[in-house]
């Protein structure tokens, strides 16, 4: 590989030490022939994160205060790359997820200092698997018909390093999505690939529809954008980690719910049956 580094891929990491590996496989898996470097930015992680990383030959740098926006940040200032991608530790990246950005900021020129994609959820609960995908095709949808991009995800987002914004830090919770792409329309055009698409955990969405709905996304996300912006500081944080085998606990704890309510259906059903026997044999 000779040239100019291309792409500088920031991988922002809590306490990801479960999930880091798969991520950090798909990426060095990519097929993209130009040069690329992954920087995890190890985000005050007690679990050996940034250890891990350094074993499978990506460079780790670190960010002591915790904050999403503040590790991304942190790996923007120190990357090297023409263009920054920002993904997540939980992700897992298809091996021409670099090349398909790399040829849309190629075909579409100067003007364009952003290429965003879709996400899609692994393993999601139901509704998880109905609602983000239809969300994803309305997006494609505003973009391919009036060239606007009404949300990115950060899990799947790439711009021109030259004219970064810079992430809001004081947004704890979606400053690095809908600010973000607040703060990149005033300095060039976005470009949506619908069929880029990357696969993300979906450990937050195991709490529940509602729980994601009026927690996670009204009052962590909408609020705090809120309040936080008006506030120039982080009044209303972040919401607590969930880890991989936090899920796998709630995973088992509902099959173990799933078990025991089938069984108690199956068990008031013999004994329907067996009710009704006896009263035909009276």
């Amino acid at each position: 590989m000779t040239g100019a580094l291309r792409f500088s891929v920031v991988v922002p990491a809590h306490d990801e030490a479960d999930l880091l590996p798969a991520t950090l496989t798909s990426l060095r898996a990519q097929d993209f022939v130009g040069r690329y470097e992954v920087i995890v930015v190890d985000n005050a992680s007690r679990d050996g994160t940034a250890a891990l990383a350094e074993t499978l030959g990506v460079r780790v740098v670190g960010e002591p205060q915790l904050g999403v926006c503040r590790a991304r940040q942190r790996g923007v200032d120190l990357a090297y790359g023409e263009i920054v991608v920002s993904t997540d530790a939980d992700t897992r990246h298809p091996p021409d997820w670099l090349s398909r950005i790399d040829a849309a900021f190629a075909a579409g020129g100067p003007d364009v200092i952003a290429v965003a994609g879709p996400c899609r959820y692994a393993d999601p609960p139901w509704w998880a698997a109905l609602v983000p995908p239809l969300w994803f095709s309305g997006i494609a949808a505003a973009a391919g018909r009036a060239g606007w991009v009404p949300y990115l995800t950060a899990t799947n987002v790439a711009f021109r390093r030259a004219s970064f914004p810079g992430y809001n830090q004081s947004l704890a919770f979606g400053g690095d999505e809908v600010d973000l792409l607040r703060r990149l329309r005033r300095r060039g055009r976005i470009v949506w690939l619908a069929d880029n698409a990357v696969i993300t955990s979906s450990r937050r969405m195991n709490q529940g529809l509602l729980h994601t709905l009026l927690v996670s996304y009204g009052y962590h996300y909408a609020l705090a954008q809120l309040v936080n912006r008006l506030a120039g500081r982080p009044v209303i944080g972040p919401p607590a980690a969930i880890r991989h085998r936090d899920t796998e606990q709630v995973r088992r704890r509902r099959s173990r719910w799933r078990v025991a309510g089938l069984s108690f259906a199956a068990l008031a059903g013999l004994l329907r049956i067996a009710g009704a026997r006896a009263r035909s044999q009276r």
